[in-house]
Order: C-alpha cells, then sequence, then structure tokens
C-alpha cells in the first residue's frame, strides 16, 4: 500500500502534467519532525495585524516562537523578517500591525517586501474587517491583490493563507465564516494559476476555540497561538510536500539564521 507520503507525491507529478489541484491533506506531527525542503533555510514574513503582531500574548511573541522553535527542530534555519519586531524572543521580526485592515496591510507588505524578499510568507489579515464590516463581499479580491503584489516583489516566495480565528462577537464571526470561504476560493483559484500557495484553515478542529480567546473575543490566548503555530505548521508541511518552498535571494545582511 501507498504511504500517504507516495500517494501526494504522485498527485504532484499529475498536477505537473495536467493542472489538477493538488489535494488538501491534513499532516501528522511525525512530518512536522522532517526537514523541509532537504532544510532549507527559510527567510518568514509573518504578516497581518495584531494577531500576527502577538497581542494579548503573555511574552508579545504570539504564534512565532513556537512555530519557529518547530520549524529549526525540522532541521530547517529560519529569519523572520519585518519592520514591527514585538516579543521576547530573539528573531522577533514581524509585520504585524495592530487594528490593520486588509488595505493597510497591502501597503506594509508593498514597502517590505520587496526590502527582504522573504521566501515564507505567513498572512492572517482580515480581522478588523471583520469587526468594523469593512467591504467584506470584497475581501478575498483585496487579498489576491496582495498575493499578487507579494510574488511579484519577492518571486521566490511561498504564501500561507490563513482564515480568520473563531470570534466570539457573532456579528464579526458571520463575516469571518464569509472571508474565509472566500480566501478558499482565493487559494484554490492561485493554485489553479500555478501560483505557490497554501490554505491553512485556523477554524478546523486543530484551531483555536472560542474557549482559547482572552475576554475581548478576539485574541487568543497563549494555548490558542500555540494551536495557530500547529495549524501553520501542518500547512508549511503541506508547502514542503508539494514542492513548493524556493531558495530565497541572497541578500546582504539577511542571515539565514535570524536568532544566531
Amino acid at each position: 500500500m501507498l504511504s500517504s507520503k507516495s500517494v501526494l507525491a504522485l498527485w504532484c507529478l499529475c498536477s505537473a502534467v495536467t493542472g489538477l489541484a493538488i489535494p488538501k491533506v491534513e499532516t501528522r506531527e511525525a512530518d512536522a519532525k522532517l526537514a523541509l525542503a532537504n532544510g532549507l533555510p527559510l527567510r518568514i514574513m509573518p504578516l497581518g495585524a495584531s494577531i500576527t503582531f502577538g497581542t494579548a500574548s503573555s511574552d508579545g511573541n504570539g504564534y512565532r516562537q513556537t512555530l519557529r522553535n518547530k520549524i529549526t527542530a525540522s532541521g530547517n534555519p529560519v529569519n523572520m523578517v519585518g519592520s514591527h519586531p514585538n516579543g521576547t524572543m530573539k528573531d522577533n521580526e514581524n509585520e504585524g500591525w495592530p487594528g490593520f485592515v486588509i488595505d493597510e496591510v497591502h501597503d506594509k507588505s508593498n514597502q517590505n517586501v520587496p526590502i527582504t524578499k522573504p521566501n515564507l510568507v505567513l498572512i492572517n489579515a482580515g480581522t478588523n474587517d471583520a469587526l468594523q464590516n469593512r467591504d467584506v463581499d470584497n475581501a478575498g479580491a483585496r487579498i489576491t491583490s496582495m498575493i499578487n503584489d507579494i510574488f511579484t516583489q519577492s518571486p521566490q516566495a511561498t504564501v500561507v493563507l490563513s482564515s480568520l480565528i473563531p470570534n466570539a462577537n457573532t456579528d464579526a464571526q458571520s463575516r469571518a465564516v464569509k472571508i474565509n470561504s472566500q480566501y478558499d476560493n482565493v487559494v484554490n483559484t492561485l493554485r489553479g494559476q500555478g501560483r505557490r500557495v497554501v490554505f491553512a484553515n485556523m477554524q478546523s478542529a486543530a484551531g483555536p476555540t472560542l474557549g482559547d480567546l482572552v475576554q475581548d473575543g478576539t485574541h487568543p490566548t497563549d494555548a490558542g497561538y500555540v494551536k495557530m503555530a500547529n495549524v501553520w505548521m501542518d500547512a508549511i508541511v503541506q508547502a514542503s510536500l508539494a514542492g513548493f518552498l524556493q531558495k530565497a535571494e541572497p541578500l546582504a545582511g539577511f542571515p539565514d539564521d535570524g536568532g544566531a
């Protein structure tokens, strides 16, 4: 019987020949312990708003330190990049801006992706759009514009687009569900165009629940951020198995290991 990796490898081959979409798979913890893309150094830009920044986490690191530790334990050097550092972790750079909506996050990515040339971009944006009821029907189109700009500005990039996490505000959660559906469609469409994009479903069984939110009903507790890190890691493993991860463009001042 073929292993799950063998099956996925066959699908990748079929996709290259026929254009079929590579299926989404649930990865295992054992997969995460394997070096991603043969130990490729990852220059990672965490991109988004306050959840990316780490708001409400006890150390300001949010999901980033847990995720970084998982990736380095797999055998990959990591340099997290961005212009808005936060948290106690040494490699604490990120592009998370509390209160920002999608278009404002897009402005920041336009400024800093061309400078840092990440080969992996983790996007969690749109929570403030859901809270403010800001052009929800066009969230997918707006996030698509940002992703396309990222590929132009950093051609080696792979993008992991996250769904929004659950929100305790029922109206905001209803809008988040609409946004998440659009994001899923965005990933499917871009994958059909040959783009290196993966969807990270934060409202899956593995993601944070309402019980993993702090009192504001929007931001995760430390335990919720750990669950986010796990979902990110599963998506990055999917990207690795699909052959998406590419070597970052060499840049002076950007070592392979941002924590060294």
